[in-house]
């Protein structure tokens, strides 16, 4: 059975276990992205849909999403194929978002407000 790792830091969309189950996944749920950094170091899921949650007061990245992408850069290729990525974001911060695509190509996008339908066909898409 493929895993899931659903990050929900802010939320305000559904929540999309069933979903999640019903295509096949086994879903692991975190609310923090530093959880959810060690859950993908300790088991490699085979799938994660986090959130772009821009943070202007960064420094040196635009969210700890970046911390997250970097992380999984690091997996090791070999352990699975490679980890596939969704990652929901408002419009209004597209242009910050497409500077984080410059810096990592490793994940697919969904803007507000997130389709139930359209998440499934993405997920079956790339499971």
């Amino acid at each position: 059975m493929d895993e899931l790792l659903a990050i929900v830091e802010q939320g305000g969309y559904p929540n999309f276990t069933s979903l999640y189950t019903k295509l096949g996944y086994k879903v692991t749920m975190s609310h923090s992205m530093r959880k959810a950094m060690a859950i993908v170091r300790k088991q490699a899921p085979d799938v994660i849909v986090a959130e772009f949650n821009y943070q202007s007061d960064f420094r040196d990245r635009t969210s700890s999403l970046e911390s997250l992408l970097a992380t999984v850069e690091r997996i090791p290729k070999n352990t699975k194929n490679y980890i596939k990525v969704i990652v929901f974001y408002e419009k209004e911060y597209i242009q910050q978002l497409e500077k984080l695509q410059a810096a990592f190509s490793n994940f697919q996008t969904m803007a507000y407000p997130i389709e139930q339908g359209k998440l499934e066909k993405m997920l079956s898409k790339i499971n």
